[in-house]
């Protein structure tokens, strides 16, 4: 991993060093490894403004796509982004992910018109998605000609949890330590150090220092 790099010679080094381990989540010993962070050969980016922190990790399928010029795609230290999850920007719209946060498998992040922002150390379950943009409903025009509008970006604070198949939607802000429950509907800005769930996604409790 001492040649790791994004070049050609650096993305083989990276590659070969993949051989030696085992596949999937074993791999996130060599983000350690380099402060390149490891890059799976099989992982797509197509954006022209990306930055990418110390020992990240992006695993097997990634895909970070910006449809234009003017869109951005920012990763801070230590990110995991695990198989198959989709980081996808257009018509403005920004991607900004904390240090140490963990994406896990087949999560979608469509920063279309609104940015998302995730904070530091985030965990975030397999099947979420984020969308901070709506589509218009008017019956003169097919739905693929609808125009895009938001109601503002998604911004989620440090250390949230969020649980399997979370949906996260336009304008909402979810505030540090805050847990979200599998399946949830997040529409809505959703306070500081609280157990959310439902759909809509609505405050069961308040987080104890004891964990109950």
């Amino acid at each position: 991993m001492r040649f790791a790099g994004y070049g050609v010679i650096g993305r083989g080094a990276m590659s070969m060093a993949g051989w030696f381990y085992p596949p999937y989540k074993a791999r996130h010993d060599l983000a350690r490894m380099s402060e390149i962070g490891y890059i799976s050969p099989s992982v797509c980016i197509h954006a022209r403004n990306i930055t990418l922190g110390k020992n990240i990790f992006l695993g097997d399928g990634v895909t970070i796509f910006n449809r234009g010029s003017s869109e951005s795609v920012t990763l801070g230290n230590e990110v995991a982004i695990n198989k198959d999850t989709i980081l996808e920007s257009g018509k403005g719209g920004h991607i900004f992910i904390g240090d140490r946060t963990t994406i896990q498998p087949r999560c979608q992040l469509s920063a279309y018109v609104g940015t998302i922002r995730i904070g530091a150390d985030v965990q975030i379950a397999l099947n979420c998605a984020f969308y901070p943009y709506n589509h218009g409903m008017s019956l003169d025009k097919t739905m693929k000609e609808q125009p895009l509008f938001s109601q503002g970006g998604i911004d989620i604070g440090d250390d949230v949890w969020l649980g399997v198949g979370v949906v996260v939607l336009d304008g909402v802000h979810i505030g540090q330590g805050a847990i979200i429950g599998a399946g949830s509907v997040v529409n809505k800005n959703i306070p500081a150090g609280v157990l959310a769930a439902g759909v809509p996604a609505r405050i069961i409790k308040e987080r104890e220092n004891n964990g109950r």
